[in-house]
């Protein structure tokens, strides 16, 4: 019986996403193949070349890759925000599946353009959100899907940082133009965990500041969604926090959960660290364990430790994989993207004029 050969990748942008994240995951995943990595940059080529060997091969620009679409399977646009419409765009006329690194484009309006435009071709479309695979989030879905909290209340997701002095470059640009800021940065990974939690988006608040000496744009940035079911979202986004609060506190009619520190993937793929089948991946110490409980601080030992469940970053590429060959679901949609940037959206309107938004 011959094996099925992989499917031909092309991977377009080297910068933090493609080189942390995109490259060793598409790499790791059974049935994948990094083919082609489209840098003109020297001695990102380099680094790729040093990691993945001469298997794979590297294009100056992406349009090398449009004009020989028969030869590969998949694009993944790793790029700055402002290009992922236009390459996307491209790359579905080209007639290639596309897989984006969030946000998937600067308006939900454009979002769901894209996703009319890959329906109409009859080709997938899917949006790189790998932090519905934290350790964290998974383990908030189990205790969720177990009913241990009860009905929640609020949910309270905070992606703080302490980075005093800003660090420039085109996430920190000022210029609209270049999707910049950590509303779309960071808030595009808090809202949407909130709405896989716990749905529809009714109404939308939030407060931008830009707090650092010579900062351009939000770096400090609150979003509350009050969700269609009841749901309260207080959503904190942040790279002026001294002092780091809970990644999670989640407080239901039962219980409360309420979870420390990063998921370690990130981590350890900036370190070098790669999945495969003979490492342990994404698993945590039991001292960073989130605790379950009611009535007492979980710093003073209220509740129970609450086993975290590994990270799985993997499963993203793997699902990928599997929708390509075999028809099976899309792991994140462009229309979840777009309900995503339905809220950001709204959410900048809030800051601005001061007041809740409807949906």
């Amino acid at each position: 019986m011959t094996a099925t050969p992989p499917l031909r990748v092309a991977l377009v942008g080297y910068g933090l996403a493609g080189s942390v994240f995109h490259a060793p995951l598409i790499a790791a995943t059974e049935g994948l193949a990094l083919d082609t990595i489209v840098t003109s940059n020297p001695e990102r080529q380099e680094q790729a070349r040093a990691e993945f060997g001469d298997g794979v091969s590297f294009a100056a620009t992406p349009e090398e890759l449009w004009a020989r679409a028969d030869e590969l399977d998949l694009i993944v646009i790793a790029s700055p925000n402002k290009t992922h419409v236009p390459l996307a765009t491209a790359a579905l006329k080209a007639g290639l599946p596309v897989v984006v690194d969030k946000p998937l484009a600067g308006t939900a309006a454009e979002a769901r353009e894209l996703a009319a435009l890959a329906e109409e071709r009859g080709l997938l479309l899917s949006v790189f959100q790998n932090r519905r695979w934290d350790n964290d989030f998974l383990t908030l879905r189990k205790l969720l899907d177990a009913g241990e909290l009860g009905d929640v209340w609020r949910f309270e997701s905070r992606f703080e940082r302490w980075r005093p002095q800003p660090k420039g470059g085109w996430r920190e640009s000022g210029d609209p133009a270049d999707i910049g800021g950590l509303l779309y940065d960071l808030g595009s990974h808090v809202v949407d965990q909130a709405l896989v939690l716990f749905g529809p988006a009714a109404s939308v608040y939030a407060e931008t500041d830009v707090r650092r000496p010579g900062a351009q744009t939000d770096d400090d940035t609150f979003i509350a969604i009050t969700h269609t079911n009841g749901v309260r979202s207080h959503l904190y986004v942040s790279a002026t926090t001294a002092q780091l609060g809970p990644r999670f506190r989640v407080l239901g009619s039962a219980a409360g959960y309420v979870k420390h520190g990063l998921d370690p993937q990130e981590a350890d793929l900036r370190e070098g660290r790669r999945p495969d089948a003979t490492t342990e991946w994404g698993v945590e110490p039991e001292s960073l364990w989130g605790r379950v409980g009611s009535g007492e601080s979980p710093l003073t030992g209220g509740g129970r430790p609450e086993p975290t469940l590994p990270g799985a970053y993997p499963a993203y590429y793997a699902a990928i994989a599997a929708a390509l060959r075999d028809g099976a679901p899309n792991p994140v949609t462009a229309q979840e993207a777009a309900a995503a940037l339905d809220v950001l959206e709204a959410a900048r309107r809030s800051a601005t004029e001061g007041t809740a938004v409807s949906l």
